[in-house]
């Protein structure tokens, strides 16, 4: 079975939006090259997706989720540093949810799980 092993966020502004998850995730960011950076973010061993029908805030492209210890503290930080909320925290049975968009205009997720 093939599976996502990785992941690449596109930005007009790719030297702002490195800063802004160097700065709210603590990724390592590498030195650029042909105009990419690769990112580490530790701890990771599988990556998990999925496809659904798009919400009226977000019908058609593709947005990492990135699981956190805080949903609450990440949000704080996250907005101090430009990004705006898109939906609020919400709540499920195993975990909490959040969408932001960065201060480039990328959208991303927060799980926090229970």
């Amino acid at each position: 079975m093939a599976r996502i092993v990785g992941f690449e966020i596109s930005s007009q502004e790719p030297e702002k939006a490195v800063k802004f998850y160097s700065t709210v995730f603590e990724w390592e960011i590498g030195e650029p090259n042909w105009g990419f950076w690769t990112v580490k973010s530790t701890g990771q061993v599988d990556i998990e997706g999925g496809v659904s029908k798009g919400p009226h805030d977000y019908p058609h492209g593709t947005r990492i989720q990135i699981e956190v210890d805080s949903i609450d503290d990440t949000i704080v930080k996250a907005v101090d540093n430009g990004a705006m909320i898109v939906r609020e925290k919400m709540e499920f049975e195993e975990f909490f949810l959040a969408y932001l968009v960065d201060p480039t205009g990328v959208g991303f997720g927060l799980i926090e799980r229970k």
